[in-house]
């Protein structure tokens, strides 16, 4: 019986799952990166949000004690919101949504831009640091592919560390309407009226998941460059990837200074220079987002935002960007194969 059961073939495992195996175990090695800075960024943001209302909550009481008028009446014990809001016409309602809208979203700020540098020194990292300490000679000795090994840390900085840092962003808007409702309700104001709208933190959330997929393809040529660099340099990939794209730059400008080959300086240092080293931090695609014909009240409106972020899909730099990034990727792999340092 025994020998009947081991005679049976096995099924070789599903390469989703093995791809599955390595995000996870990209996470774990880096889950100070991934997880926890980002909740760091957020709460010392939250931090210093609550120390600013608190000061200016002592800076009101202590003006208040002279008295202040709001619509003529005089309150003796600092703001009083519901003097405020019941005499708002239907436009400053929504002009006070809007901006309540556009302060919540700025609570994702600081967890966004430390995903911009945590995906950076990750990808510049990811294969040069496992030839430094040979844990490399480890990793191939297992039945692991160079491409599934490579493009396991390219998914990771490209979809799983971005949707980690939104999920806390998230979660910082949340504690920060939190905060907010407890500031509104000590001035006898309603929170749920004036900070808990669905339109508020769910389009909020919404078009910040829908911001994936553009980072994805932006960042590529940038996370393709670093972790190109990462597989290429034997010391110092920090350096290289930095000096390489500057000094390409530098001589573009000596040549269209000096007016030969026609070449344009400002668009390479916008498009080549600035995309490579600045594409893995969010929002960095606002220049190419078709923003004509909007006005400054319409910007207030997530369905025209959302329109405005997929513009984005439509620009060549975008492709041209991301069809490099995968050219470069896919030199990382072979590089990998056969780069040994001893």
């Amino acid at each position: 019986m025994d020998v009947a059961k081991s005679s049976v073939p096995r099924t070789p495992p599903h390469p989703t799952h093995k791809l599955k195996l390595l995000l996870r175990r990209e996470f774990w090695e880096h889950k100070g990166g991934f997880f926890w800075a980002p909740i760091w960024a957020g709460g010392i943001s939250l931090l210093l949000t609550l120390m600013a209302l608190i000061f200016g909550e002592v800076a009101m009481r202590r003006e208040a004690v002279t008295g202040m008028k709001i619509n003529g009446q005089v309150m003796i014990n600092g703001l009083d919101l519901s003097l405020i809001t019941e005499n708002m016409s239907p436009e400053d309602v929504q002009r006070l949504a809007d901006g309540i809208s556009l302060s919540t979203a700025s609570a994702m700020f600081w967890p966004l831009l430390v995903l911009g540098f945590v995906v950076f020194f990750y990808c510049l990292g990811s294969l040069y640091d496992e030839r430094k300490d040979r844990s490399v000679l480890f990793w191939k000795s297992l039945p692991v592919s160079d491409r599934d090994t490579v493009l396991s840390k390219a998914l990771s900085a490209l979809v799983v560390a971005p949707t980690l840092a939104i999920a806390v962003g998230i979660a910082c808007m949340v504690a920060f309407l939190l905060v907010l409702s407890a500031f509104v309700l000590l001035h006898n104001g309603n929170p749920f009226a004036l900070l808990w709208s669905p339109d508020n933190l769910l389009a909020n959330a919404g078009l910040a998941l829908a911001a994936i997929p553009v980072y994805a393809l932006w960042a590529l040529p940038s996370a393709g460059w670093l972790l190109l660099c990462s597989a290429w340099s034997k010391s110092k990939p920090f350096l290289w990837a930095i000096m390489i794209p500057v000094f390409a730059g530098v001589f573009i400008s000596w040549f269209d200074v000096m007016n030969m080959f026609n070449l344009d300086s400002s668009w390479f240092w916008k498009n080549v220079v600035a995309h490579l080293l600045g594409g893995v931090f969010p929002g960095t695609w606002f220049t190419a987002m078709d923003l004509q014909g909007l006005q400054a009240k319409e910007l207030g409106n997530h369905l025209v935002l959302l329109k405005g972020l997929y513009s984005v899909l439509a620009s060549p730099q975008l492709w041209i960007g991301a069809g490099a990034g995968i050219a470069m990727i896919t030199a990382a792999i072979r590089l990998r194969r056969w780069r040994d340092d001893n």
